[in-house]
Parts: structure tokens; sequence; C-alpha cells
């Protein structure tokens, strides 16, 4: 009778510790996941939230597909060149940086710019459109100076508004996913905002049409946001 409650107890007790490191080992990988270096930013707004804008499925692609490469190969090349505990700006301005994080860290970063200024309301203040005037002459001429850049810009890259050392705002553009943070960049300062002239921002609504695109997206800032990234 021993022997045969202890052959039943001894696989009861093996399926349990089995139990036992899987759970442990579902833990362990959640963990690392939960407490990699950058994560995804979570969007304030829905995929169909601009639709005569930006269609829902370029939005939904364009955030959990291209973001989320970014983001994760952001990750894997920090670990590969040993590097923790940094903020995203400070990688980005270091010197000589390397291709990886050129390329995944300005995409994460310039993607995170991207999404938190395309938010509902949010029109200029009169303090906001004196400085453009100062800078730019009108806004007008501000908003006109925006879109060129933007269309101008050959291949992939990115449209900005930044604010220089002299605390004076200028615009231009960046190829790929570089950006004003970067000492490769012809125009360095804080970056207050940056929209995406890459292909895939736009083309399944408004195919080679960018001008479109971008006169449509200027109607969708949030200039509050924008002003607010101000020093």
């Amino acid at each position: 009778m021993v022997v045969s409650v202890g052959a039943y107890i001894v696989p009861s007790i093996l399926l349990s510790a089995c139990k036992s490191e899987l759970k442990k080992d579902k833990i362990m990988k959640t963990s690392s996941i939960a407490t990699s270096p950058f994560k995804l930013p979570e969007l304030s707004y829905g995929y169909d939230a601009f639709p005569d804008v930006i269609d829902p499925l370029t939005m939904e692609i364009h955030y959990t597909k291209h973001h989320q490469g970014y983001t994760d190969k952001l990750n894997a090349a920090l670990e590969a060149a040993d590097i923790s505990g940094n903020t995203i700006k400070e990688i980005l301005r270091m010197k000589d940086l390397p291709d990886a994080l050129r390329n995944n860290g300005g995409g994460y970063y310039n993607h995170n710019l991207y999404w938190d200024v395309l938010t509902p309301g949010g029109k200029m203040t009169d303090s906001f459109k004196t400085k453009i005037s100062e800078d730019f002459g009108s806004e007008e001429a501000f908003l006109n100076e925006l879109a060129d850049a933007g269309a101008k810009r050959f291949g992939s890259g990115w449209a900005w508004v930044v604010q220089d050392d002299d605390k004076k705002l200028r615009i231009f553009s960046t190829p790929n996913q570089d950006n004003p943070l970067m000492e490769v960049s012809d125009v360095s300062g804080t970056p207050i905002l940056g929209i995406d002239v890459w292909e895939h921002a736009y083309y399944l609504k408004y195919q080679n049409k960018r001008t479109e695109y971008l006169r449509k997206i200027l109607n969708i800032i949030n200039w509050n946001k924008v002003e607010g990234r101000m020093i």
C-alpha cells in the first residue's frame, strides 16, 4: 500500500513542480518584456480619429508595424551595444551614433512626437501666433514654409519646426529618421513639431500626392502641445 501511494504521489509532485517552473519562466519572460528600455507609447485616440486626413488602416499599420518595429530594434541595438539607463534624447545626442541607434532611435523618438501632436483641438494661442509672426512674418508664411519643407524632401524623411539655442523657431527637413537632436543634423535645437513624410505615412490615401497630405495634416496639429515643447 505504501509503495502504491508513493507511486501515485511522486508523479503529482513532479507535475506540480513542472507547472511551477513553467509559471516562473512565464513570469520572468513577462518581466523581461515589461522592463525593456523603451516601450511603444499608447495612442490617446483611435485609428479612426482623423479619417479625412489619415485613413484608419494607414494609422494602424504605421503605429503597430513601423513604430513598433523601430521600438523593438532600438531595444535590440541598445542591448547589443551594452547601453542602458539613458533617455532617448541622451542617446540621440551621442557622438558618432551607430547606424542601428541612429535609425531606430530616431524612428522611435520621431514617431512619439508625431503621434503626440496629432490630437484633437489645440488652436494657436495669441502668444504663439506672435512668436510665429516674429520669426516667419505671418502665420500663413509659417504654414507654407512648413508644408514646403516636407514636400521638397527628396525620398523619405521628416519636416521639422525646431527652437534653436537663440530661442528662434526654424523650419527644415531631415532625411530618413534623422532629427535635430543628432550631431549630423544641419540645424540643431529642440524639436517642437515633426511631420512624417515617409510614404508609409500617407500613400494608401494620397498615393504620390504628398503636398495634399501635408496641407491636410496641418489641420489636425495640436498647436498647444507644439507651443508647450518650447523652452
